[in-house]
């Protein structure tokens, strides 16, 4: 399995992202809801590892300034292979610089980083829905547009455990 290094929300974009699920859930569309091991928070991905040590990759990250709270801007929505749908965010200079910084702190080898989270070929996003069948699209679209524009802020920072749903908070936010 795979550790990311998220950036996680404040209580009331959790709180519009959780809903969104729940509603695409009742329509049948699967999302990070039900997802593998059900324990999905919303998230923005900096960086996934492949293959980690999760002290090494804490020390890394906790070895960045702390660049606190950032604020980002939903506005459009995107459809990623395998059938996955994404929020994507206005891209800023601040964010690109985050991933960035993040990602030379912890030294990753190619093989230890996932390739779409690489500088300079990551697309930042927020997971909606998962498994999305071609005609369930409108579904989706629908309730994303009814909640974008949607402008939150991610206050904190963790690694996630992609196959557990373990989150280890970070004393930072890189």
């Amino acid at each position: 399995m795979a550790l990311a290094v998220c950036l996680l929300f404040d209580g009331p974009t959790e709180r519009v992202l959780r809903q969104l699920w729940q509603r695409l859930e009742a329509e049948g569309v699967p999302t990070l809801a039900t997802h593998t091991h059900r324990r999905h928070v919303p998230h923005l991905s900096l960086a996934v590892l492949r293959s980690w040590d999760l002290d090494k990759v804490r020390a890394a990250a906790e070895s960045l300034p702390d660049a606190g709270p950032t604020t980002i801007r939903f506005d459009a929505v995107a459809a990623f292979r395998r059938g996955r749908m994404n929020l994507v965010p206005a891209v800023t200079s601040e964010l690109v610089a985050r991933q960035e910084r993040l990602v030379e702190a912890l030294g990753a080898t190619e093989d230890e980083l996932h390739k779409h989270y690489v500088p300079g070929t990551w697309t930042p996003h927020v997971t909606v829905a998962t498994r999305v069948r071609l005609e369930q699209t409108p579904l989706v679209l629908e309730a994303a547009y009814e909640i974008l524009p949607l402008t939150g802020t991610m206050t904190r920072a963790a690694l996630v455990d992609a196959g557990s749903g373990v989150v280890h908070p970070l004393a930072v936010v890189p």
